[in-house]
């Protein structure tokens, strides 16, 4: 299924293919307006729904939101409980807003951790969008970058004891095959709400040259607007990774 792309803003430069998100700020939103946390994330689905239709709309190839973290794992058990019923409930009411937009929805992380239910849900979500042929919508839930990184050792260990892999012909793509999407392009993006200068744990490999814009406002409060401020600021940059632009003025260089 293809849907026709808006004709993007001229954000005045480059375009990023793939965006990665840390939603930052559910809990915090809420309880600035003296509710409790919980309604914070269900208020935060209008964000994703919105963001992807927006990114999808401007032709973003990629966008990988940090939805649910191995760490998470440790709040309360009713909250735990709130946000599995929350995903469960947005793979299944998002489908028509996932099909209109053409987007094909992946998961990464441990994903057998997940509630059989939630899993169930998910599973069919992938299915069922599985032919769209627009942008890629990768859910991180029960990840960590750490233990992606972990796993992935343990799976070429699995290989090399096996003779499936060679010691001697390691190099950074042999890692990078044993991550959890592979074929995904590295981040171009990386984006936070609520202010917060952190990565937490969020695609350690992947976004070792993405460029980093910090959004002061809330996730439920990151909408078009600040999006769109997201991709001007990016348009601004300049991505030497590691090398040099000779044709760019010296004082609009990144320091990386």
């Amino acid at each position: 299924m293809a849907r026709k792309k808006a004709e993007r803003p001229d954000f005045g430069g480059p375009f990023p293919e793939h965006i990665a998100i840390i939603m930052d700020g559910n809990g915090r939103w809420a309880k600035g307006r003296g509710m409790r946390r919980v309604f914070g994330h269900k208020e935060g689905i209008g964000s994703v729904r919105e963001i992807t239709t927006e990114c999808a709309a401007l032709g973003v190839k990629s966008l990988t939101l940090y939805a649910f973290s191995v760490e998470n794992w440790k709040r309360p058990k009713p909250e735990v409980a709130f946000l599995m019923s929350l995903l469960e409930e947005f793979l299944v009411k998002e489908r028509p807003t996932l099909m209109d937009n053409a987007v094909r929805l992946r998961a990464i992380g441990r994903i057998d951790d997940l509630p059989s239910d939630a899993l169930a849900r998910l599973r069919e979500t992938e299915t069922l969008t599985a032919a769209n042929d627009g942008m890629l919508l990768r859910l991180a839930l029960s990840y960590g970058a750490r233990t992606e990184i972990a796993d992935a050792l343990k799976a070429f260990a699995r290989d090399l004891q096996a003779g499936r892999a060679d010691a001697g012909s390691i190099d950074e793509e042999t890692l990078r095959r044993y991550l959890y999407d592979p074929a995904t392009p590295d981040p171009d993006l990386l984006i936070r709400t609520s202010g917060e200068m952190r990565i937490s744990n969020f695609l350690l490999w992947q976004i070792s040259y993405a460029e980093i814009y910090v959004a002061k406002e809330c996730w439920p409060e990151f909408r078009t607007p600040q999006l769109h401020a997201a991709l001007a600021d990016y348009a601004k940059r300049v991505r030497k990774f590691g090398g040099l632009v000779s044709d760019a003025p010296e004082a609009s260089e990144s320091k990386a």
